[in-house]
């Protein structure tokens, strides 16, 4: 069984370009997380596995259906099951993860494992996944790297996190090989909590006027 690469998720990633990376070690916030993004239209979320209120944090933001939810740092199939009973709707991994992968094309998730090689790449696309994340993009190289890697990969995408930031994230976006960019500099549990979310609608605000401009 291959990867189902016409499901909807992808088309709208495409569309929005910007998947935040939230880790959650405070649910409190996250009403908050979902006005700002719900008010500046960046409609997913990725709920990273490196906090124990992952799986609460996934199912508190799915319960109203305003966002897009997804797991990431996603390493085991448990966590997986987990997130997807939960509500997650896309899975993210740090890397190629096999019985991850298959179960995700198995319940039609669409699923982005993590790459930084040709052969990670060439694993990946034999399940019929073209898009892949690409992690830590700043150290294995950046926007050289996935341009290289481009050549043979005509056909893959990439969804880049790791060293993305406020100053870089235009210059990657205006990439034809990517899809969308991932990072915590989007929007962060820190960022909320620093004058109710105020800081962080401005900050997103910007992002999403700067990625409008840009991609007129």
């Amino acid at each position: 069984m291959l990867a189902n690469m016409n499901h909807e998720l992808y088309q709208k990633i495409a569309q929005t370009k910007l998947l935040p990376l939230y880790t959650a070690t405070d649910l409190s916030c996250l009403g908050r997380l979902e006005e700002v993004l719900v008010k500046n239209e960046v409609r997913f979320i990725e709920v990273t596995y490196r906090s124990d209120l992952a799986t609460a944090a996934i199912k508190q933001l799915a319960a109203s259906g305003e966002l897009i939810v997804g797991a990431g740092t996603v390493r085991t199939l448990a966590e997986a099951k987990s997130a997807v009973a939960n509500g997650a709707k896309f899975i993210v991994s740090p890397a190629l993860v096999p019985e991850v992968i298959e179960y995700c094309i198995a319940e039609d998730i669409p699923v982005f494992p993590g790459t930084a090689t040709p052969n990670d790449i060439q694993r990946a696309c034999e399940y019929g996944i073209k898009v892949v994340k690409f992690f830590p993009a700043d150290i294995y190289g950046g926007l050289k790297a996935i341009n290289a890697l481009s050549g043979p990969f005509y056909d893959v995408k990439f969804l880049p996190t790791g060293g993305i930031n406020e100053e870089n994230y235009l210059e990657y976006l205006e990439n034809e090989h990517i899809i969308a960019v991932g990072g915590s500099f989007i929007i962060s549990e820190s960022a909320l909590k620093k004058d109710n979310g105020q800081t962080a609608d401005e900050n997103l605000r910007k992002l999403v006027e700067k990625r409008d401009n840009k991609l007129k």
